[in-house]
Parts: structure tokens; sequence; C-alpha cells
């Protein structure tokens, strides 16, 4: 598995959206932020010390996944049972779609239900929500 294999992956799940941010990592969403959207996997491209992978596991997860050699509570997000690997080998490919995919259902299991509303929507007013909340929240950035 590597970071293309994973973005290919996620990006077939539904409404999961991506941004490149901190840096160069990839982080993957479930649903859009502007609308409520949060992260559930984020894929560290340089593969410095921070691991090259990290996503959300649960709290039961997490205590078993921080017992396999390779993975290690995620910098920053440990608290909220984030879990990083070192490398890739960790896991086989289709264990990593296992995690990831378990990631996925936590995250939008926590999602608001004002979100959850937007995201049940057809994908053309998504978009027009998406595009209005987003506007909004350019208006409100302070000028330079």
């Amino acid at each position: 598995m590597d970071a293309e294999r994973v973005r290919a992956f996620l990006l077939k799940l539904p409404h999961v959206v991506e941004t490149l941010q901190w840096g160069d990592n990839l982080v993957f969403w479930v649903g859009d932020k502007a609308i409520g959207g949060k992260m559930f996997v984020l894929a560290n491209l340089e593969a410095d010390s921070k691991g090259v992978i990290s996503y959300s596991a649960g709290p039961t997860r997490f205590a078993e996944l921080v017992e396999i050699e390779g993975l290690f509570p995620a910098p920053y997000l440990a608290r909220i049972h984030w879990i990083a690997a070192h490398r890739w080998d960790v896991f086989r490919p289709k264990e990593w779609e296992h995690e990831l995919r378990g990631a996925y259902d936590i995250t939008l299991g926590k999602l608001p239900p004002k979100t959850r509303k937007i995201l049940a929507l057809p994908p053309e007013e998504q978009q027009k929500l998406i595009a209005a909340r987003r506007a909004l929240l350019d208006s409100k950035q302070p000028r330079a």
C-alpha cells in the first residue's frame, strides 16, 4: 500500500473530500469541512517521524492497535484515538482498506445531524450549499 493507493480507495467512498494541508499532508474528510465535515485520515507525503499515515481508530480499536509493531499514537491526535503508522507494510492492502473503512464509518457516525442532512441531499444541492458556505467563510476572513 502507498499514498496513491490509499487516495484511490478513499475517494471511492461516499462523501469523501480531500485537502492538502499542514505541508505535504493529504487530509481526507467525510463531508466537506465547509459544511461541518470531519477528517478521518491524514496521509503524510513526507514520511517523517510522524509516520506515513494517521487515522481515526476509536477507543477500543486504539488500545489494540498501539500494541502492533510499527503503529503508535498519532501526534496531536492520540487524545481522540488516532493511530499512526511508521511504514506502509504494517498491514497488507486489504487490511489497510479495512482499517480505513473503519475510520470512515466511525467519523460518519459522529457527524452532526445538520451535516448528515446536507449529505443526504442530491449532489447539486450539496454543491450549492458548500459554495455558499465557502463564500460566507471567505467573506469573514481578515483582509491583508
